[in-house]
Protein backbone atom coordinates (compact mmCIF):
# COMPACT_ATOMS: atom_id res chain seq x y z
CA UNK A 1 0.00 0.00 0.00
CA UNK A 2 1.35 3.40 -1.39
CA UNK A 3 0.41 6.64 0.18
CA UNK A 4 1.32 9.89 -1.59
CA UNK A 5 0.59 12.88 -0.12
CA UNK A 6 -0.89 15.21 -3.18
CA UNK A 7 -2.69 17.88 -1.23
CA UNK A 8 -2.84 20.03 1.73
CA UNK A 9 -5.87 22.20 2.38
CA UNK A 10 -5.38 25.09 5.45
CA UNK A 11 -8.24 27.35 4.74
CA UNK A 12 -10.27 26.51 7.97
CA UNK A 13 -9.30 28.67 11.07
CA UNK A 14 -9.77 26.03 13.87
CA UNK A 15 -9.73 22.31 14.41
CA UNK A 16 -11.04 20.77 11.58
CA UNK A 17 -13.61 17.54 12.63
CA UNK A 18 -15.38 15.84 9.67
CA UNK A 19 -14.32 15.04 5.97
CA UNK A 20 -16.40 13.68 3.72
CA UNK A 21 -16.50 12.81 0.01
CA UNK A 22 -18.97 12.56 -3.05
CA UNK A 23 -18.16 11.66 -6.15
CA UNK A 24 -16.91 15.23 -7.27
CA UNK A 25 -16.61 17.13 -4.09
CA UNK A 26 -15.00 17.01 -1.00
CA UNK A 27 -16.72 18.85 1.85
CA UNK A 28 -14.54 19.37 5.33
CA UNK A 29 -16.40 21.53 8.74
CA UNK A 30 -14.21 23.04 11.20
CA UNK A 31 -14.45 24.56 15.24
CA UNK A 32 -14.58 27.65 13.29
CA UNK A 33 -18.19 27.11 12.34
CA UNK A 34 -18.04 26.79 8.68
CA UNK A 35 -18.09 24.17 6.07
CA UNK A 36 -16.20 24.04 2.99
CA UNK A 37 -16.51 22.04 -0.40
CA UNK A 38 -13.93 21.94 -2.70
CA UNK A 39 -13.51 20.42 -6.35
CA UNK A 40 -11.74 16.78 -7.13
CA UNK A 41 -10.61 18.28 -10.05
CA UNK A 42 -8.59 20.77 -8.66
CA UNK A 43 -9.32 20.99 -5.29
CA UNK A 44 -10.21 24.66 -5.65
CA UNK A 45 -13.35 26.03 -3.52
CA UNK A 46 -16.73 25.68 -4.67
CA UNK A 47 -18.55 29.23 -5.34
CA UNK A 48 -20.41 28.97 -2.34
CA UNK A 49 -17.92 27.72 -0.09
CA UNK A 50 -17.75 28.15 3.02
CA UNK A 51 -20.88 27.38 3.90
CA UNK A 52 -22.31 29.87 6.82
CA UNK A 53 -25.46 29.15 9.03
CA UNK A 54 -24.32 27.49 12.05
CA UNK A 55 -23.33 29.58 14.90
CA UNK A 56 -21.20 27.14 16.93
CA UNK A 57 -18.67 24.29 16.02
CA UNK A 58 -19.44 22.08 13.36
CA UNK A 59 -18.84 18.71 14.06
CA UNK A 60 -20.03 16.64 11.62
CA UNK A 61 -21.12 16.70 7.56
CA UNK A 62 -21.86 13.91 5.14
CA UNK A 63 -23.29 13.65 1.37
CA UNK A 64 -27.04 12.45 0.49
CA UNK A 65 -26.88 9.15 -1.50
CA UNK A 66 -27.51 11.03 -4.68
CA UNK A 67 -24.86 13.69 -3.52
CA UNK A 68 -27.42 17.00 -3.95
CA UNK A 69 -27.21 17.65 -0.55
CA UNK A 70 -24.97 17.70 2.22
CA UNK A 71 -26.07 17.51 5.85
CA UNK A 72 -24.15 19.13 9.07
CA UNK A 73 -24.42 19.35 12.66
CA UNK A 74 -23.53 21.60 15.63
CA UNK A 75 -23.28 22.15 18.68
CA UNK A 76 -26.04 24.98 17.97
CA UNK A 77 -28.60 21.99 18.00
CA UNK A 78 -29.03 22.15 14.46
CA UNK A 79 -28.47 19.79 11.84
CA UNK A 80 -28.61 21.73 8.31
CA UNK A 81 -28.99 20.61 4.90
CA UNK A 82 -27.48 22.52 2.03
CA UNK A 83 -28.75 22.36 -1.70
CA UNK A 84 -25.02 21.16 -3.15
CA UNK A 85 -26.43 23.13 -6.82
CA UNK A 86 -25.76 26.66 -5.03
CA UNK A 87 -25.14 26.27 -1.22
CA UNK A 88 -28.20 27.32 -0.06
CA UNK A 89 -30.09 26.00 3.07
CA UNK A 90 -33.24 23.68 1.97
CA UNK A 91 -33.57 23.04 5.81
CA UNK A 92 -32.53 23.59 9.15
CA UNK A 93 -33.77 20.82 11.65
CA UNK A 94 -34.05 22.08 15.20
CA UNK A 95 -32.79 18.66 17.19
CA UNK A 96 -35.92 18.44 20.09
CA UNK A 97 -34.31 18.98 23.10
CA UNK A 98 -31.68 21.72 21.98
CA UNK A 99 -28.42 19.72 22.82
CA UNK A 100 -25.47 20.20 21.03
CA UNK A 101 -25.69 17.42 17.91
CA UNK A 102 -22.79 15.83 17.18
CA UNK A 103 -22.99 13.25 14.07
CA UNK A 104 -25.32 12.90 11.22
CA UNK A 105 -25.56 10.26 8.46
CA UNK A 106 -28.36 10.23 5.37
CA UNK A 107 -29.76 6.59 5.04
CA UNK A 108 -28.61 4.60 2.01
CA UNK A 109 -32.21 5.13 0.58
CA UNK A 110 -32.09 8.86 0.93
CA UNK A 111 -35.51 8.57 3.04
CA UNK A 112 -34.24 9.05 5.95
CA UNK A 113 -31.77 11.57 7.82
CA UNK A 114 -30.16 10.58 11.25
CA UNK A 115 -28.68 12.78 13.97
CA UNK A 116 -27.40 11.83 17.13
CA UNK A 117 -27.35 14.35 20.33
CA UNK A 118 -24.93 15.20 23.79
CA UNK A 119 -27.80 14.33 25.70
CA UNK A 120 -27.75 10.97 24.66
CA UNK A 121 -31.16 11.45 21.90
CA UNK A 122 -31.04 9.82 18.25
CA UNK A 123 -33.53 11.51 15.81
CA UNK A 124 -34.66 10.05 12.41
CA UNK A 125 -35.67 13.07 9.84
CA UNK A 126 -37.92 12.49 7.44
CA UNK A 127 -35.80 13.84 4.44
CA UNK A 128 -38.66 14.23 1.81
CA UNK A 129 -40.62 16.37 3.72
CA UNK A 130 -37.60 17.70 5.92
CA UNK A 131 -39.49 16.60 9.70
CA UNK A 132 -39.39 15.08 11.73
CA UNK A 133 -39.71 11.50 12.21
CA UNK A 134 -39.05 9.38 15.19
CA UNK A 135 -36.30 9.43 18.05
CA UNK A 136 -34.94 7.24 20.77
CA UNK A 137 -32.55 7.83 23.52
CA UNK A 138 -29.67 5.37 24.35
CA UNK A 139 -29.31 4.74 28.27
CA UNK A 140 -26.22 6.32 28.94
CA UNK A 141 -23.45 9.02 27.28
CA UNK A 142 -23.24 11.34 24.64
CA UNK A 143 -23.86 9.86 20.82
CA UNK A 144 -20.95 10.55 19.00
CA UNK A 145 -21.54 8.16 16.50
CA UNK A 146 -23.20 6.59 13.62
CA UNK A 147 -23.81 4.57 10.36
CA UNK A 148 -26.37 2.69 8.18
CA UNK A 149 -25.63 -0.79 7.25
CA UNK A 150 -25.59 -0.77 3.31
CA UNK A 151 -28.71 -2.28 3.30
CA UNK A 152 -30.59 0.18 5.16
CA UNK A 153 -32.13 -2.51 7.25
CA UNK A 154 -30.81 -1.05 10.73
CA UNK A 155 -28.06 1.46 11.98
CA UNK A 156 -25.85 1.71 14.68
CA UNK A 157 -24.64 4.53 17.28
CA UNK A 158 -22.09 4.81 19.22
CA UNK A 159 -22.03 6.44 22.70
CA UNK A 160 -19.41 8.18 24.84
CA UNK A 161 -20.25 5.39 27.42
CA UNK A 162 -18.94 2.58 25.47
CA UNK A 163 -21.85 1.14 23.89
CA UNK A 164 -22.81 0.38 20.40
CA UNK A 165 -26.95 0.33 19.79
CA UNK A 166 -28.51 -1.15 16.95
CA UNK A 167 -31.95 0.18 15.33
CA UNK A 168 -34.32 0.17 13.05
CA UNK A 169 -36.18 2.88 11.29
CA UNK A 170 -39.54 2.26 14.05
CA UNK A 171 -36.40 3.37 16.35
CA UNK A 172 -37.00 -0.28 18.10
CA UNK A 173 -33.44 -0.79 19.86
CA UNK A 174 -31.98 -4.49 18.50
CA UNK A 175 -28.69 -4.82 19.80
CA UNK A 176 -26.59 -3.35 22.39
CA UNK A 177 -23.09 -3.83 23.75
CA UNK A 178 -20.28 -2.29 25.26
CA UNK A 179 -17.59 -2.35 22.20
CA UNK A 180 -14.90 0.00 23.32
CA UNK A 181 -14.18 0.03 27.35
CA UNK A 182 -13.56 3.73 27.34
CA UNK A 183 -15.96 5.40 24.61
CA UNK A 184 -16.65 5.05 20.93
CA UNK A 185 -15.21 7.59 18.99
CA UNK A 186 -16.68 6.77 15.21
CA UNK A 187 -18.03 3.65 13.30
CA UNK A 188 -18.24 2.75 9.51
CA UNK A 189 -20.06 0.01 7.26
CA UNK A 190 -18.30 -1.27 4.78
CA UNK A 191 -20.24 -1.51 1.92
CA UNK A 192 -19.39 -4.69 0.33
CA UNK A 193 -21.13 -7.75 2.34
CA UNK A 194 -19.10 -10.80 3.15
CA UNK A 195 -19.94 -14.72 3.93
CA UNK A 196 -19.97 -15.68 7.59
CA UNK A 197 -17.95 -18.75 7.76
CA UNK A 198 -20.13 -20.20 10.65
CA UNK A 199 -23.50 -19.54 9.03
CA UNK A 200 -22.26 -19.27 5.78
CA UNK A 201 -25.30 -16.51 5.43
CA UNK A 202 -24.05 -13.07 3.83
CA UNK A 203 -23.29 -10.24 6.40
CA UNK A 204 -21.91 -6.69 6.53
CA UNK A 205 -18.70 -5.92 8.27
CA UNK A 206 -18.41 -2.75 10.40
CA UNK A 207 -15.65 -1.05 12.20
CA UNK A 208 -15.54 1.27 15.32
CA UNK A 209 -13.08 3.05 16.90
CA UNK A 210 -12.94 4.45 20.69
CA UNK A 211 -10.85 5.97 23.59
CA UNK A 212 -8.97 2.87 24.64
CA UNK A 213 -6.74 3.17 21.47
CA UNK A 214 -7.87 0.07 19.35
CA UNK A 215 -9.99 -0.07 16.53
CA UNK A 216 -12.62 -3.30 16.40
CA UNK A 217 -13.79 -5.00 13.21
CA UNK A 218 -17.60 -6.68 13.39
CA UNK A 219 -19.93 -8.67 11.52
CA UNK A 220 -23.49 -7.86 11.46
CA UNK A 221 -25.86 -10.60 10.30
CA UNK A 222 -29.31 -9.45 9.88
CA UNK A 223 -31.12 -12.85 8.25
CA UNK A 224 -32.63 -14.11 11.15
CA UNK A 225 -32.93 -11.37 13.93
CA UNK A 226 -29.70 -8.94 14.06
CA UNK A 227 -26.40 -10.51 15.60
CA UNK A 228 -23.65 -8.27 15.81
CA UNK A 229 -19.84 -10.05 16.29
CA UNK A 230 -16.75 -8.52 17.25
CA UNK A 231 -14.20 -10.46 14.44
CA UNK A 232 -10.87 -8.95 15.33
CA UNK A 233 -9.31 -6.09 17.49
CA UNK A 234 -6.75 -3.60 15.69
CA UNK A 235 -4.10 -2.37 17.58
CA UNK A 236 -1.26 0.06 16.39
CA UNK A 237 -2.41 3.44 17.90
CA UNK A 238 -0.81 4.82 21.02
CA UNK A 239 -3.35 6.83 22.13
CA UNK A 240 -7.21 7.29 21.45
CA UNK A 241 -8.73 6.31 17.91
CA UNK A 242 -11.12 9.69 17.01
CA UNK A 243 -12.16 8.25 13.04
CA UNK A 244 -12.60 5.38 11.03
CA UNK A 245 -13.57 4.50 7.38
CA UNK A 246 -13.63 1.90 5.37
CA UNK A 247 -12.70 1.66 1.82
CA UNK A 248 -15.22 1.21 -1.18
CA UNK A 249 -14.23 -2.17 -1.53
CA UNK A 250 -13.86 -3.66 1.96
CA UNK A 251 -10.04 -4.61 2.02
CA UNK A 252 -8.99 -1.81 3.91
CA UNK A 253 -9.65 0.00 6.88
CA UNK A 254 -8.21 3.76 7.92
CA UNK A 255 -8.24 5.18 11.27
CA UNK A 256 -7.35 8.73 12.77
CA UNK A 257 -5.66 8.88 16.45
CA UNK A 258 -5.16 11.32 19.19
CA UNK A 259 -1.22 9.88 18.45
CA UNK A 260 -1.39 12.36 15.74
CA UNK A 261 -1.41 9.11 13.16
CA UNK A 262 -2.91 7.41 10.52
CA UNK A 263 -2.92 3.74 10.22
CA UNK A 264 -3.99 1.99 7.24
CA UNK A 265 -4.61 -2.23 7.91
CA UNK A 266 -5.58 -5.04 5.66
CA UNK A 267 -9.51 -5.63 6.27
CA UNK A 268 -8.44 -9.03 5.78
CA UNK A 269 -6.27 -10.37 8.27
CA UNK A 270 -5.51 -6.91 10.49
CA UNK A 271 -2.32 -6.43 9.45
CA UNK A 272 -0.96 -2.62 9.09
CA UNK A 273 -0.30 -1.64 5.64
CA UNK A 274 0.98 1.79 6.14
CA UNK A 275 1.19 4.83 8.33
CA UNK A 276 0.96 8.12 8.37
CA UNK A 277 2.68 10.57 10.45
CA UNK A 278 2.35 13.86 8.59
CA UNK A 279 -0.40 15.92 11.06
CA UNK A 280 1.26 18.08 13.91
CA UNK A 281 -1.42 17.77 16.04
CA UNK A 282 -4.77 14.95 16.75
CA UNK A 283 -6.13 13.39 14.02
CA UNK A 284 -9.65 13.91 14.23
CA UNK A 285 -11.03 12.86 10.79
CA UNK A 286 -10.41 10.46 8.22
CA UNK A 287 -12.58 9.68 4.70
CA UNK A 288 -11.88 7.41 1.45
CA UNK A 289 -13.14 8.16 -1.49
CA UNK A 290 -15.46 5.74 -3.11
CA UNK A 291 -14.69 6.13 -6.82
CA UNK A 292 -10.93 7.12 -6.83
CA UNK A 293 -8.23 5.72 -4.63
CA UNK A 294 -8.35 9.07 -2.26
CA UNK A 295 -7.81 9.51 1.78
CA UNK A 296 -8.32 12.83 3.31
CA UNK A 297 -7.48 13.61 6.82
CA UNK A 298 -8.20 16.29 9.34
CA UNK A 299 -6.79 17.23 12.45
CA UNK A 300 -6.50 19.81 15.37
CA UNK A 301 -3.89 21.09 13.14
CA UNK A 302 -6.48 23.17 11.12
CA UNK A 303 -5.33 21.33 7.89
CA UNK A 304 -6.74 18.57 5.56
CA UNK A 305 -4.30 16.27 3.57
CA UNK A 306 -5.21 14.65 0.88
CA UNK A 307 -3.11 11.98 0.22
CA UNK A 308 -3.30 9.09 -3.05
CA UNK A 309 -3.66 5.38 -2.46
CA UNK A 310 -1.83 3.33 -4.70
CA UNK A 311 0.50 3.83 -7.12
CA UNK A 312 2.31 7.18 -8.19
CA UNK A 313 4.95 8.83 -9.99
CA UNK A 314 7.27 8.57 -7.42
CA UNK A 315 7.12 5.11 -6.52
CA UNK A 316 7.39 3.24 -9.39
CA UNK A 317 9.75 0.56 -7.95
CA UNK A 318 6.79 0.16 -5.21
CA UNK A 319 4.29 -0.30 -8.03
CA UNK A 320 6.73 -3.01 -10.05
CA UNK A 321 7.39 -5.03 -6.83
CA UNK A 322 4.13 -5.04 -6.21
CA UNK A 323 2.87 -6.38 -9.62
CA UNK A 324 5.59 -8.51 -9.36
CA UNK A 325 3.92 -11.78 -9.53
CA UNK A 326 2.72 -10.95 -13.58
CA UNK A 327 6.67 -9.47 -14.58
CA UNK A 328 5.91 -11.72 -18.00
CA UNK A 329 3.12 -9.45 -18.60
CA UNK A 330 5.15 -6.25 -18.53
CA UNK A 331 5.68 -4.41 -21.49
CA UNK A 332 8.73 -2.91 -22.47
CA UNK A 333 7.80 0.44 -21.03
CA UNK A 334 7.28 -1.10 -17.77
CA UNK A 335 10.95 -2.66 -17.82
CA UNK A 336 12.38 0.65 -18.62
CA UNK A 337 10.67 2.01 -15.65
CA UNK A 338 11.72 -0.26 -13.74
CA UNK A 339 15.38 -0.04 -14.85
CA UNK A 340 14.82 3.68 -13.98
CA UNK A 341 13.38 2.69 -10.30
CA UNK A 342 16.42 0.49 -9.54
CA UNK A 343 18.90 3.29 -10.90
CA UNK A 344 19.82 1.59 -13.97
CA UNK A 345 19.57 4.12 -16.53
CA UNK A 346 22.71 3.72 -18.41
CA UNK A 347 20.97 0.62 -20.16
CA UNK A 348 17.85 1.43 -20.48
CA UNK A 349 18.70 1.97 -24.39
CA UNK A 350 20.73 -1.19 -24.51
CA UNK A 351 17.12 -2.83 -23.07
CA UNK A 352 15.03 -0.27 -25.86
CA UNK A 353 17.28 -1.10 -29.12
CA UNK A 354 16.70 -5.11 -28.05
CA UNK A 355 12.88 -5.06 -27.11
CA UNK A 356 12.90 -6.40 -23.63
CA UNK A 357 9.95 -6.97 -22.61
CA UNK A 358 9.00 -8.65 -19.18
CA UNK A 359 9.19 -12.29 -20.57
CA UNK A 360 12.88 -11.68 -22.03
CA UNK A 361 13.44 -9.96 -19.00
CA UNK A 362 13.27 -12.65 -17.05
CA UNK A 363 15.49 -14.86 -19.75
CA UNK A 364 18.23 -12.91 -19.28
CA UNK A 365 21.48 -14.46 -18.21
CA UNK A 366 25.14 -12.71 -17.93
CA UNK A 367 26.29 -14.18 -20.89
CA UNK A 368 23.07 -12.37 -22.70
CA UNK A 369 23.74 -9.63 -21.11
CA UNK A 370 27.62 -9.48 -22.44
CA UNK A 371 26.95 -10.83 -25.93
CA UNK A 372 23.83 -9.79 -26.79
CA UNK A 373 22.95 -6.61 -24.77
CA UNK A 374 26.78 -5.69 -24.93
CA UNK A 375 26.87 -4.86 -21.78
CA UNK A 376 30.98 -4.80 -20.70
CA UNK A 377 31.02 -4.09 -17.65
CA UNK A 378 31.04 -7.05 -14.92
CA UNK A 379 29.97 -5.25 -11.95
CA UNK A 380 26.92 -3.78 -14.15
CA UNK A 381 25.92 -7.12 -15.22
CA UNK A 382 26.28 -8.69 -11.57
CA UNK A 383 24.11 -5.63 -10.47
CA UNK A 384 21.69 -6.26 -13.38
CA UNK A 385 21.03 -10.58 -12.74
CA UNK A 386 21.06 -9.57 -8.78
CA UNK A 387 17.58 -7.37 -9.21
CA UNK A 388 16.24 -9.84 -11.65
CA UNK A 389 16.60 -12.61 -8.84
CA UNK A 390 14.77 -10.46 -6.74
CA UNK A 391 12.25 -10.50 -8.94
CA UNK A 392 11.88 -13.63 -9.56
CA UNK A 393 11.98 -14.41 -5.78
CA UNK A 394 8.83 -12.29 -5.75
CA UNK A 395 7.28 -14.48 -8.47
CA UNK A 396 8.14 -17.67 -6.45
CA UNK A 397 7.02 -16.16 -3.34
CA UNK A 398 3.60 -14.83 -5.05
CA UNK A 399 2.79 -17.74 -6.87
CA UNK A 400 2.99 -20.09 -3.85
CA UNK A 401 -0.31 -18.29 -1.92
CA UNK A 402 1.69 -16.27 0.48
CA UNK A 403 -0.31 -13.24 1.60
CA UNK A 404 2.19 -10.10 0.23
CA UNK A 405 1.78 -8.27 3.13
CA UNK A 406 3.57 -11.13 5.03
CA UNK A 407 6.77 -10.92 2.60
CA UNK A 408 10.06 -8.12 3.01
CA UNK A 409 9.58 -5.65 0.52
CA UNK A 410 13.54 -6.07 0.07
CA UNK A 411 14.27 -9.88 0.07
CA UNK A 412 10.38 -11.21 -0.68
CA UNK A 413 10.82 -13.51 2.09
CA UNK A 414 8.54 -14.22 4.35
CA UNK A 415 9.21 -12.09 7.54
CA UNK A 416 10.42 -13.30 11.13
CA UNK A 417 11.02 -9.68 12.94
CA UNK A 418 8.98 -7.28 11.12
CA UNK A 419 9.31 -3.70 12.10
CA UNK A 420 7.95 -0.36 10.55
CA UNK A 421 10.29 2.04 8.97
CA UNK A 422 9.46 5.97 8.79
CA UNK A 423 8.01 5.05 5.61
CA UNK A 424 4.89 3.49 7.19
CA UNK A 425 6.08 -0.02 5.62
CA UNK A 426 7.33 -3.21 7.45
CA UNK A 427 10.37 -4.90 6.31
CA UNK A 428 12.86 -7.74 7.98
CA UNK A 429 14.26 -6.03 10.85
CA UNK A 430 18.64 -7.31 9.44
CA UNK A 431 17.05 -6.49 5.89
CA UNK A 432 16.38 -2.85 6.76
CA UNK A 433 19.07 -2.46 9.05
CA UNK A 434 21.30 -3.34 6.31
CA UNK A 435 19.64 -1.45 3.76
CA UNK A 436 19.58 1.81 5.67
CA UNK A 437 23.48 0.95 6.75
CA UNK A 438 24.27 2.32 3.53
CA UNK A 439 21.58 4.83 1.69
CA UNK A 440 18.73 6.49 3.70
CA UNK A 441 16.21 6.28 1.60
CA UNK A 442 12.94 4.14 1.52
CA UNK A 443 13.02 0.85 -0.36
CA UNK A 444 9.87 1.52 -0.99
CA UNK A 445 9.17 4.83 -2.17
CA UNK A 446 12.89 6.06 -2.85
CA UNK A 447 12.38 8.77 -0.99
CA UNK A 448 14.28 9.92 2.04
CA UNK A 449 13.48 8.73 5.31
CA UNK A 450 12.75 10.83 7.83
CA UNK A 451 14.48 9.69 10.50
CA UNK A 452 16.04 5.58 11.27
CA UNK A 453 13.50 4.51 13.88
CA UNK A 454 12.51 0.64 13.39
CA UNK A 455 9.39 -0.23 15.63
CA UNK A 456 8.54 -3.70 15.78
CA UNK A 457 5.16 -4.52 13.96
CA UNK A 458 3.28 -6.88 16.63
CA UNK A 459 0.23 -6.45 15.60
CA UNK A 460 1.90 -8.15 12.09
CA UNK A 461 4.01 -10.86 14.10
CA UNK A 462 0.93 -11.85 15.66
CA UNK A 463 -1.12 -12.32 12.22
CA UNK A 464 1.90 -14.11 10.59
CA UNK A 465 2.18 -16.61 13.98
CA UNK A 466 -1.89 -17.53 13.06
CA UNK A 467 -1.17 -17.73 9.37
CA UNK A 468 1.84 -20.11 9.65
CA UNK A 469 -0.13 -22.42 12.12
CA UNK A 470 -2.69 -22.89 9.21
CA UNK A 471 0.21 -23.68 7.41
CA UNK A 472 2.10 -27.63 7.70
CA UNK A 473 4.85 -26.11 4.94
CA UNK A 474 5.61 -23.39 6.76
CA UNK A 475 5.96 -24.78 10.42
CA UNK A 476 9.56 -24.31 10.72
CA UNK A 477 9.41 -20.66 10.07
CA UNK A 478 7.64 -19.89 13.47
CA UNK A 479 8.20 -16.53 14.31
CA UNK A 480 9.54 -16.25 17.93
CA UNK A 481 7.27 -13.80 20.25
Amino acid sequence: MMAELIRTLSDHIDDVNSCAFSDSLLATCSLDKTIRVYFLSDYNEVSFSPLRGHTYAVHCCCFSPGQTMLASCSTDGRTIVWNMCNGQIMASLEHPSCSPVRVCRFSPSNMYLVSGAADGSVVLWNVSLMKFFRSGLVKDGSLVACAFSPDGSVFITGSSSGDITAWDDNMRCLYNEKAHDLGVTCCDFSQQPVIDKKSGNECFQMASCGQDNEVRLWLVLCERGLEVQCKVTLSGHTAPVLSCAFSSDGQMVVSGSVDKSVIIFSATNGCILHILTHHTRYVTACALASNQPLLAVGSMDKTVTIWKLGSSSQSTVGRLKRTGAHIENWTEKDVRNWLSAEGLDEVEQQFSSNNIDGKELLDLTKDTLLNDLKIESLGLRNKIMRKIEELRSKMKATSSNIPEEYLCPITWEIMKDPVIASDGYSYEKRAIESWISTRRTSPMTNLPLENLLLTPNRTLKMALNRWLDTRPDHKDDQVIT
